[in-house]
């Protein structure tokens, strides 16, 4: 068996409040597609982007514990990973049926996992993984960390491109739909910056979901759903539709 990835944007509706959502968003398909693949009395592991913000994390776990909750998924744990445990050995990280990696500042998140030495320990894991936001983007084998706070566009010491989880080669960048037009530090996000990256190294490629969207992912079966946009050596365009699915 192998690692079932559901890549989420937002996972629980528009983080811009666009489209009001109670508990999951059964946006293309989404809560359909993940009960597919969902176990009775799963256990459920989540990781935090924050390790040392307590407060916050005992609040999401509470937020996203509901939110599966209200969709009568089945589960007989839900457990939280911060830094108030130190360590957690790849056999207990196994023993759990669904890992979900939480959102946050990406380099903060990933130099975290770095320090749990995850992308060891999720070598031949056979559960399921949900990625949030930041937590998507550090499942790639190559992250591409687009700079998002303030300094991070201009400073020639930030890195924009790390090694993530290695547990799918697509790089990808969320909520599309709200940040497609911000400024960091006085750049465009999308025409200064990403499309600029994108001509790194020989060019990259990066996929962006709207929150709604997703990519799933098992062994050579790779399906981005809902609207998605690509953006490969200096090019720009759309990818896939809402309510649509495109095989990459």
């Amino acid at each position: 068996m192998v690692v079932t990835l559901f890549l989420t944007s937002s996972p629980t509706g528009p983080l811009d409040g666009s489209r009001p959502v109670v508990g999951l968003d059964k946006m293309n398909g989404f809560v359909e597609k993940l009960k597919e693949h969902w176990v009775q009395n799963a256990r459920v592991l989540m990781i935090s982007a924050t390790p040392d913000s307590f407060r916050q994390n005992d609040e999401m776990k509470e937020f996203f514990q509901n939110a599966f909750a209200i969709e009568d998924f089945s589960i007989s744990s839900f457990d939280l990973l911060d830094r108030r445990t130190e360590e957690i050995s790849r056999e207990k990280l196994h023993h759990y049926d669904v890992i979900i990696l939480g959102g946050g500042h990406v380099p903060t998140q990933n130099a975290y996992f770095h320090e749990l030495g995850l992308r060891g320990k999720l070598k031949d894991y056979n559960g399921i993984v949900i990625g949030i936001s930041a937590g998507t983007m550090n499942c790639g084998d190559m992250v591409y960390a687009v700079p998002e706070e303030a300094g991070e566009a201009v400073d020639p010491a930030y890195q924009r491109f790390i090694i993530g989880l290695g547990l799918t080669d697509v790089m990808l960048l969320p909520h599309y739909q709200m940040v497609k037009n911000y400024k960091k530090d006085g750049l465009r996000l999308y025409s200064d910056i990403v499309l600029v990256d994108s001509l790194w190294n020989g060019g990259q490629t990066f996929i962006s979901l709207c929150d709604g969207s997703y990519l799933y992912q098992k062994g050579d079966e790779r399906i981005v759903y809902g609207e998605a946009w690509i953006t490969s050596n200096g090019d720009h365009r759309l990818l896939c539709d809402t309510d649509s699915f495109k095989v990459i």
